[in-house]
Formats: structure tokens, C-alpha cells, sequence
């Protein structure tokens, strides 16, 4: 059994990160375990290049171009999401 170091990132502390990672609001040291963890773990790297792609094909999408219904399905997928 592979044990971990206390400073080592398991996949969900990283795919936690990925959105403050994206935005460049980790720490250098936070940026460093990330990147350490990325090199590591396939899984992860792929769902960050998904969440890239993500953003890259949807822009910027303004509240106030969506209909009500996709606005009420986006925040109960977003709330599930949350409670998981």
C-alpha cells in the first residue's frame, strides 16, 4: 500500500483545486502540489483538460442570455453536485 505524504494532494483535494488553480489563485506552494499531482495522476490531468475545454467552448455566457427554465437546471445540477 502506497502511503501518502502529509503534503502529497489526493484526486479530490485536487479536483477541488482546479477552478483556483485556473484562475491563478493558488498559492505558489499549492500550485507546486498540484502540478506535483497532475504529473502523477492521468485521471486528473484529463479532467483538467476537460474543464479547459469546457470554458473554451462555452465563453461567457451572461445570466441574462439564459431562459428562466436553464437557469432553474443549472442551479439544481449545481446544488446536487454540492451535496455529492
Amino acid at each position: 500500500m502506497l502511503l501518502l505524504r502529509r503534503r502529497d494532494l489526493v484526486c479530490q483535494e485536487a479536483v477541488e483545486l482546479v477552478t483556483s488553480y485556473l484562475e491563478g489563485n493558488l498559492t505558489r506552494r499549492e500550485r507546486r502540489r498540484f502540478e506535483k499531482h497532475l504529473r502523477g495522476c492521468p485521471n486528473c490531468s484529463e479532467y483538467l483538460e476537460q474543464i479547459k475545454a469546457t470554458i473554451t467552448l462555452a465563453g461567457a455566457v451572461e445570466i441574462d442570455e439564459l431562459s428562466p427554465e436553464a437557469v432553474d437546471e443549472l442551479t439544481e445540477l449545481y446544488r446536487r453536485w454540492r451535496s455529492e
